[in-house]
């Protein structure tokens, strides 16, 4: 079946969201004069996106609201558990200024959405909410370039569940077959993916991640994606799966 439109994750595929990230912590840490907070400004990093993974799958499980997730990071990270809501929203807000930033498109977004503009729809599915990624995309320069964005915080359910998948593929109104997904996490969108029924395309930018799981693909830069697409079948052997 003939590949029609492409879904794609966000943070860490079209967006920079580590550079960003961690440009915008180790500023305001610095800042603050808390650099020594974690002992090393790696050390605060990596404390700060264990803490950020942690309370994500404490919302993705309905445990706590979205706000209220950012203000436990803050919490946690800061190792006040005494810090009231107000105190933590605001410490989240000078952290998202200096994030903010330090927003970037990765190099190879603008060249493979220019190359499949005439070829391919494109649409929108992330594990965050629609107004964050929204403004996010607009700020980008993005915005216009897809038909519809899909989030797991108005959604109510998070990838890897099928059900996210497929919400992306009715908001654009096609069956699983005729989409790909193309994420950069193996787990979360790769296998989330294929298990969904989509063409599932894992974006290992760093080379690293080891072999593709079966019945994906792996690409080590979007400049690969179009010949992916272009070479998939769904009868047959599957071209470019490596």
């Amino acid at each position: 079946m003939q590949i029609r439109a492409v879904l794609w994750d966000i943070d860490d595929t079209l967006f920079d969201y580590t550079g960003a990230d961690t440009a915008g912590l180790a500023r305001w840490l610095a800042e603050q004069g808390l650099d020594g907070l974690h002992g090393t400004p790696e050390r605060a990093l990596r404390t700060w996106r264990e803490a950020t993974e942690r309370h994500w799958e404490r919302f993705s499980g309905g445990q706590v609201s979205f706000r209220g997730q950012r203000r436990d990071r803050v919490r946690d990270f800061l190792q006040r558990p005494g810090l009231t809501d107000e105190e933590a929203e605001v410490w989240f807000g000078r952290y998202l200024e200096h994030y903010e930033a330090a927003w970037a498109l990765f190099p190879d977004v603008l060249p493979v959405l220019d190359a499949l503009t005439d070829t391919h729809r494109h649409g929108l599915l992330s594990n965050s909410s629609a107004p964050v990624q929204e403004r996010k995309m607009r700020s980008l320069g993005l915005w216009e370039r897809f038909e519809v964005l899909v989030c797991a915080a108005e959604l109510g359910v998070s990838k890897p569940e099928a059900e996210a998948f497929l919400a992306g593929c009715a908001a654009l109104g096609l069956e699983p077959a005729e989409v790909a997904y193309v994420g950069d996490n193996r787990e979360i969108d790769a296998l989330g993916a294929r298990d969904a029924g989509l063409v599932a395309v894992w974006l290992d930018r760093r080379g690293d991640g080891g072999p593709a799981p079966e019945g994906t693909h792996r690409i080590e830069g979007l400049a690969e994606l179009p010949g992916v697409l272009a070479g998939h079948t769904r009868f047959g052997a599957r071209s470019g799966i490596r």
